[in-house]
């Protein structure tokens, strides 16, 4: 028998975002686009910034539960390009949830927020974000998303 996955630490991101645009109600849910604005990120031997201009493209089910579909790239302080597509989920009891979605700071242990992100990038020295599977656990606050990322070993 195989034993069950470890994970080891990859890197942390600040990510600066915008004020919601709301879309209004489609077909599953409420969508809602936030703007990626830029930030930061940083973990053992990787750092750099987030490069404005992504956004995350989130639909608000009618359970209150938040899908999200997050696209950005990141610049490593070298110079590389590392571009992210992260999907998770995101949920909360109805009155954090709610004051979530109204911008206000909640006690991101009150919050399941987790991911599992793709990366993409042509530097050889990188690939080991392109050839293993990752999760991610983030934090909401009214202007910036925490989120870190482990690499299943």
């Amino acid at each position: 028998m195989v034993s069950p996955p470890g994970l080891v630490f990859a890197f942390e991101a600040r990510v600066h975002v915008g004020s919601p645009t709301e879309v209004g109600d489609v077909s599953g849910g409420r969508r809602r686009i936030v703007s990626i604005d830029g930030g930061t990120f940083d973990g053992p031997g990787l750092g750099g910034r987030v490069l404005a201009g992504g956004a995350d493209w989130q639909i608000i089910r009618p359970d209150g539960v938040a899908v999200l579909d997050t696209r950005y790239t990141l610049e490593t302080h070298a110079g590389h390009l590392i571009a992210v597509q992260n999907r998770g989920l995101r949920r909360a009891p109805p009155e954090v949830a709610r004051r979530l979605l109204t911008g206000e700071a909640v006690d991101p242990s009150l919050v399941y927020f987790r991911t599992v992100p793709t990366f993409e990038t042509a530097a050889p020295e990188l690939q080991w974000l392109v050839t293993s599977v990752f999760v991610g656990a983030g934090e909401r606050y009214p202007s910036e998303v925490v989120i870190r990322f482990w690499r299943v070993d």
